[in-house]
């Protein structure tokens, strides 16, 4: 019996003292996202690996809608059980509270961190129809933005997001006249440059690599801390001496708040070997994703730190709860 069968064996004798025996049901790993997407594709990597180690079914269930809160507020109604997961980006856990009056669920308070499982910059991309693009660093896009005014639009994935904010962010560094435009998702970004629809864009690096190694757009900043070692010629926004836009998004498994520590540590333990193993890096490295592991301790500490940052991002650009 491998060490995170043990532990969630011992999880599931703590739930039935306190519940009618049964047969163990599958283990449901809630999705915000509808079928197809990134986080979809992830969960689902994931949902295999959990049932190998854990020998028991994970089936992936979707619940797509507003960033994610329908499937965050699936998690909070959820009995502390060990047979619901949640499978959330940083966006819904650490943005949307920052930014929705009345989301439906306080992580601190409604959601227990099983482990990080990866973690997914965005990029700053330019279209290559505007002139001199392949010459362009960000600093010189943003002299282009003051050289025409009015045409310096950057698409974001959506609205309220860290990219939407991040416009600011750089428009402020630069003194460039930059102006935020959502889009539902950052594929249709990716089209819209493609397609010389918009000059520059924020989106992940799954969805623009593809369309800068065609010479369709070209990337000219990552955020982070580190350049990233898919793109090690593409500088960070700190290096370019913008400062606001470090943290990175992620992505993460949660449990309902109230579930036995022996059934968290179990999934903890089990997340962690799956995403440490060369074929879910590889996998994940595919759709331009980093996997990355980590305690439910740890996790806890990037949320608040992430919540901090995010924090200061949003009251920086005056947003008003909604």
């Amino acid at each position: 019996m491998t060490l995170a069968r043990a532990a969630l064996a011992l999880g599931l004798a703590a739930c039935a003292a306190a519940a009618p025996a049964q047969d163990a049901r599958p283990v449901r790993i809630l999705v915000g996202f509808a079928a197809g997407g990134s986080t979809d594709a992830i969960a689902r990597h994931l949902a295999a690996g959990l049932q190998q180690e854990l020998g028991r079914t994970v089936l992936v269930e979707n619940r797509p809608g507003a960033g994610g809160q329908i499937a965050a507020q699936a998690l909070k109604a959820a009995r502390p059980d060990g047979e619901t997961l949640f499978l959330s980006n940083s966006h819904t856990v650490s943005m949307i509270p920052l930014t929705i009056l009345k989301p439906g669920f306080e992580p601190s308070k409604d959601f227990a961190p099983v482990g990080l499982v990866a973690v997914n910059p965005d990029v700053f991309a330019v279209s290559a129809t505007v002139p001199g693009s392949e010459r362009m660093g960000l600093r010189e896009f943003g002299q282009w933005a003051k050289a025409h005014p009015g045409q310096g639009n950057v698409g974001v994935p959506a609205q309220a997001s860290a990219p939407d904010f991040a416009v600011g962010v750089v428009a402020n560094a630069l003194g460039a006249d930059l102006k935020s435009v959502p889009y539902r998702g950052d594929g249709p970004v990716a089209q819209d440059l493609m397609g010389g629809q918009i000059p520059a864009g924020i989106g992940s690096v799954g969805a623009m690599l593809p369309a800068a190694k065609a010479g369709k757009l070209h990337i000219v900043a990552v955020n982070g801390s580190t350049r990233l070692p898919l793109l090690p010629e593409v500088p960070t926004y700190a290096e370019l001496g913008i400062k606001g836009y470090e943290e990175v998004i992620f992505t993460a498994m949660f449990a309902p708040a109230g579930t036995p520590a022996p059934l968290l540590q179990g999934y903890s333990t089990a997340l962690a070997k799956i995403v440490k193993s060369p074929e879910f890096v590889g996998k994940l490295a595919e759709l331009g994703i980093v996997a990355a592991s980590s305690t439910p301790a740890e996790l806890n500490a990037r949320m608040q730190a992430t919540h901090a940052a995010w924090t200061t991002m949003v009251k920086n650009a005056g947003h008003k709860p909604q």
